[in-house]
């Protein structure tokens, strides 16, 4: 089946729809014998079906996913501790604490598993063409996902055939009506997501289910109903709040292959699970069990076991049982120690035990003769096992996060080793023994106190990725620069005050950091680096950029954050393919009018430096999409020129810790922009054209002297995260602002423009019945108020005056209304009012506004 074909959605119900979609299923026909689901790590509610093609491939239901593709990595990238948010160049940042990145080179020996992609599942496999089994999909396969059902579509099911049936996302509660003999045919049913309390109990007559998933419900409990459906050989009830196994009628389940209770409330579990003598594959992530039941031990055909995220102490003795076990997830519990039994499982390939209270691992390891993935991240260890080297089939191996000195020598052995990460460890030095790793292709050192990398390491050809972060680092390891692979290097926080001109010959590196080093130049053997696309050199001690920048024509993110540049580098103008560049945290008190070169620029941080005022060169950058100026640190900008809205392109604009007065009258004019922040400043009014910025979602104005939000601020419908705290707000009271709720901010201010209104028209009557003609004129000019009628006219003292003075307050609200709010107005006439000496009038106003101040909105 294509890949295009995978990713067609049916919408709504027809013969021909396709269960082939994103999340439905990928089809694949490798046994485990050849693969392993190391780089294929799926969500515990994904179905499959088990076949006897790719029976014993799919292995785990769920598991923090210990392998993320380089490809992963490239996919956000950290610029400088005052950056723009939202930065994503081609490019591979360190991981993440925790985390290990592994990228399997696929080979004919070894290729990872490629898994379902979603939800879904698929029918089983026949010895027919694809193209024939396609067919019988399209004929069978009914999916009315999220199509607001609350009812199970009974009149389908007596005009058609199904076999496959997805109800996900609706509201569905029971099977109530339903003909069994429609129910029949069901193989395959999908319930997730529709508030169910309990699995309906109609399901009995469900005969030849074969799968069902009815995770992400509210179910607690698994009625006897189910268990009488013998035919199941897939059963997910995920991220549900079941707190206990059925005690009796498992045995009934005799075939069921997959059975997934992810995420549920299970403290214990019973006995009569062991009577699954099939089950193949078995998922109790994130439940709240404290015992590695006995019961589990007496699964004769379990594959994969999943326990990641509860709180097992301990492994009992009969674990020994488990001959067919391949994969052991045991993350994230509380194991202080391993029971020596473990080592007497012939079959493991991958063990997860990151996040326990490991103090040692036995030297019974060298049993594991087909290991090829071992986690023991997040434990206790101070050193790995010499026993180690006899597990020649390990493809990775992540000791992060632990108290380890030193590695083996006889680690040498591990000829099929590709990643190797053991960062955050008490490391001092990297041993030669590594070099001997012919397929080593990921190094992973950092935060370790390492001093130097032997030259030996240029032994390792294979090698695409070193990370040696926070070290003590004092020379370029040179062995490196002779890699002939290697297109991934991160030296951040080291000692590094040099580049080896041996660096030129790394034509093939993409990514290079050299962040919080003691570089105090840029060197020029790095301008030799022409496929280089990310380079960090930020928080050194560089001031110039050398003219052979230019020779950099793939570079595409260029980090010179918190060096001495006390002039923007007009050299830097000659990298026509860069997009993101980062100069925050420098001198800078101008830039030069030739960055309007830089015709590809989309993110630029220009943050804590020391501009006068705003660089008005920033405004010739059409292509930017982020800018930065905020001044955390440096001299502060007191105003924005209107130029800037001329970046129609702009979608984050972060202007914070600055002494703005005003927003410019024009900013309506960024009709892409998405994310303001402003915070920090000396704003008092949000201008008219503000309420334009109908993209925006993110608005942070905290701490500026606003009192007032406009009204129709309900009208920026895209708005999903704003912050007034810390401004004077009366209208609406900061009380109201607190929550961070647009709704009720709205609501607020909806009310509080229908009594504005009102008082205003009592005003107007107030005035109209209590003022004289003579003061009704004197108060006309100093109101610039326009009427229809002739002064000759206002003086004739008929019953009619009292109404014409209130109609010409109501025509001169409507001139005004435009400009002015209805609390604007009346400050107006107000002030007016005092100018002609009505006191008398005055005093009735002041009566009216203090009863309607206490009058809560």
């Amino acid at each position: 089946m294509s890949e295009d074909e995978n990713n067609l959605e049916p919408e709504g119900v027809s013969r021909s729809a396709s269960l082939e979609e994103p999340g439905f299923i990928e089809e694949t026909s490798e046994s485990l014998d050849e693969t392993f689901p190391y780089l294929g790590r799926r969500e515990s509610n994904q179905i499959y079906e088990e076949n006897p093609l790719k029976g014993r491939e799919q292995l785990t239901a769920s598991s923090s996913s210990l392998l993320s593709s380089n490809e992963e990595k490239k996919q956000t990238v950290p610029l400088s501790d005052t950056s723009i948010d939202i930065v994503t160049p081609p490019s591979k940042p360190e991981s993440p604490q925790g985390s290990v990145s592994l990228e399997m080179e696929e080979t004919e020996d070894y290729a990872p598993v490629k898994f379902p992609s979603g939800d879904r599942v698929s029918p089983p496999a026949s010895e027919e063409s694809e193209e024939e089994l396609d067919s019988e999909e399209d004929n069978f396969t009914v999916n009315l996902e999220a199509k607001g059902l609350q009812e199970f579509p009974m009149d389908l099911l007596r005009v058609q055939y199904v076999k496959y049936l997805y109800l996900d996302k609706n509201q569905i509660k029971s099977f109530q009506g339903a003909d069994p003999g429609d129910l029949l045919g069901l193989e395959i049913l999908s319930l997730q997501e529709n508030g169910l309390p309990s699995i309906p109990l109609e399901i009995q007559l469900l005969h030849n289910l074969r799968i069902l998933n009815a995770s992400y419900n509210q179910i607690s409990y698994i009625p006897k109903e189910l268990l009488q459906l013998g035919n199941m050989r897939q059963l997910f009830l995920n991220s549900n709040y079941i707190e206990d196994l059925p005690s009796s009628g498992l045995e009934n389940l005799g075939n069921l292959e997959t059975l997934s209770l992810g995420k549920n409330k299970l403290t214990h579990i019973p006995e009569s699970l062991s009577s699954l003598k099939n089950l193949q594959i078995l998922n109790l992530e994130y439940n709240q069990l404290t015992i590695f039941s006995k019961s589990l031990c007496l699964l004769p055909k379990l594959i994969s076991l999943n326990l990641t995220g509860n709180m097992i102490g301990s492994l009992p003795k009969e674990v020994r049982e488990l001959k067919n076990l391949e994969q052991l997830l045991m993350d994230h519990n509380k194991l202080t120690f391993l029971s020596v039994e473990i080592f007497q499982l012939p079959k493991i390939r991958e063990l997860q035990l990151a996040d326990n209270k490991l103090e040692a691992i036995s030297h019974k390891i060298e049993n594991f003769r087909e290991l090829r993935l071992l986690n023991l991240d997040k434990n206790l260890l101070t050193n790995i096992p010499k026993k180690i080297s006899h597990c020649v089939m390990l493809e990775c191996l992540s000791l992060s996060d632990n108290n380890i000195e030193e590695l083996p020598r006889k680690i040498r052995r591990l000829k099929n080793l590709r990643q190797l990460h053991v960062n955050r460890n008490k490391m001092i030095k990297m041993a030669e023994e590594i070099s001997h790793l012919s397929n080593i292709d990921s190094l992973e050192f950092s935060g370790n106190q390492i001093t130097h990398v032997p030259i030996e390491i240029k032994n390792c050809r294979k090698i695409t990725r070193v990370e040696l972060n926070y070290n003590n680092i004092m020379y370029f390891p040179v062995g490196l620069c002779a890699l002939p692979s290697l297109d991934y290097l991160s030296f951040n926080g080291n000692y590094i005050s040099e580049i080896p001109v041996d660096i030129s010959f790394s034509k093939q590196l993409l990514h290079l950091e050299l962040n919080r080093n003691k570089l105090p130049i840029f060197s020029e053997h790095l301008c030799s680096l022409t496929n280089l696309e990310y380079l960090d050199l930020g928080r050194n001690q560089i001031k110039t950029i050398p003219p052979s920048i230019s020779a950099m024509v793939s570079l595409h993110v260029l980090i010179l954050a918190g060096n001495k540049f006390a002039i923007f580098p007009k050299e830097l103008c000659a990298l026509k393919n860069l997009q993101i560049l980062d100069i925050s945290e420098n001198q800078l008190q101008k830039i030069t009018s030739e960055i309007s070169k830089l015709k590809g620029i989309q993110k630029l941080n220009l943050s804590s430096n020391q501009f006068i005022q705003f660089p008005l060169e920033v405004c010739q950058l059409p292509t930017l999409e982020e800018l930065n100026i905020s001044q955390t640190s440096g001299k502060k900008l007191t105003r924005l020129p209107e130029d800037l809205c001329s970046m129609t392109q702009l979608k984050a604009l972060d202007i914070s810790n600055n002494a703005i007065q005003e927003i410019p009258r024009n900013i309506g004019e960024l009709r892409s922009l998405v994310s303001l922040r402003a915070y920090n400043n000396q704003i008092s009014t949000l201008p008219p054209s503000f309420l334009s910025l109908k993209v925006l979602q993110h608005l942070d104005i905290r701490g500026n002297n606003l009192t007032a939000l406009p009204s129709a601020i309900y009208s920026l419908l895209s708005l999903k995260e704003i912050d007034f705290d810390d401004n004077p707000l009366l209208r609406p009271p900061m009380e109201i602002c607190k929550g961070k709720q647009l709704h009720t901010i709205t609501q607020y201010l909806q009310r509080a423009d229908e009594r504005d209104e009102k008082i205003l028209e009592k005003i107007f009557n107030i005035v109209a019945n209590n003022i004289s003609e003579i003061n009704f004129e004197f108060l006309q000019q100093k109101l610039n108020m326009t009427s229809s009628e002739s002064s000759n006219s206002v003086r004739n003292t008929t019953p009619l005056l009292n109404e014409r003075i209130y109609q010409a307050f109501v025509k001169w609200k409507a001139d005004q209304n435009v400009l002015l709010t209805a609390t604007a107005l009346r400050d107006r006439l107000v002030r007016g009012l005092n100018m002609i000496g009505a006191y008398d009038i005055m005093d009735k106003i002041t009566a009216l506004n203090l009863y309607t101040s206490a009058i809560k909105l």
